[in-house]
């Protein structure tokens, strides 16, 4: 989406990460066959500065990875709130426990296994701020049955909305790029929120519950 020159200025010119998403960052590329889609240094940072801005009660994250987004989520909860993040890779579950004690937040973030479209709907809390960046091809599902959790005011985010700038390109037809139109249109058109969609990396939608 953007020039690896302009990638490095942004990256230089943002707060540096923690010594503990640096090295989650590499052994992400290490050990994960996808590694780019964790949220990495720049978005962390800014979901990170969202959290502290908002001071979330409750945070939702649908899609784990390898905990990047969450970690960087719950460092803006309140005292004694709480991250529930869903993850359906069961081979990421014990390396993901491991990360939140390394990084002092087994007390904060709940991991739940499974199907998130299941999950969802089992779930009684009622959120201040939801993180969707899990399968596209469900994005309007998620958002479907998470939108009534959340609170009046509250807000959702989420990631990878613009898709490589394929939702520009209408000669794209797959699965995940006509699902990526769909939310976004849905989300435009639902006169329950307002949002705004930001060229952060592969596009971020930050959405508010009115």
């Amino acid at each position: 989406m953007i020039s690896p020159e302009l990638e490095h200025y942004i990256s230089a010119h943002t707060t540096p990460a923690t010594p503990l998403l640096r090295e989650l960052e590499r052994r992400t590329y290490l050990t994960t066959l996808y590694p780019r889609m964790i949220s990495g240094h720049v978005l962390g940072k800014f979901l990170e500065m969202i959290s502290l801005m908002i001071r979330p009660d409750k945070i939702l994250e649908i899609g784990t990875f390898t905990g990047y987004g969450a970690v960087s989520l719950a460092r803006g909860l309140k005292a004694g709130g709480c991250l529930i993040t869903i993850e359906q890779n069961a081979e990421l579950i014990e390396p993901l426990t491991q990360l939140f004690q390394e990084a002092g937040l087994e007390q904060k973030i709940q991991v739940i296994h499974g199907n998130a479209s299941e999950i969802i709907i089992g779930l009684k809390d009622t959120f201040d701020l939801v993180f969707l960046d899990a399968d596209k091809e469900n994005y309007s599902l998620y958002y479907e049955k998470i939108i009534d959790k959340i609170r009046p005011g509250g807000f959702l985010l989420a990631d990878n909305v613009l898709w490589s700038l394929k939702v520009l390109d209408r000669s794209c037809a797959d699965v995940e790029t006509e699902s990526i139109r769909k939310f976004n249109t849905i989300v435009a058109t639902d006169d329950r929120v307002e949002q705004v969609l930001l060229p952060l990396r592969d596009g971020l939608m930050l959405v508010r519950k009115k």
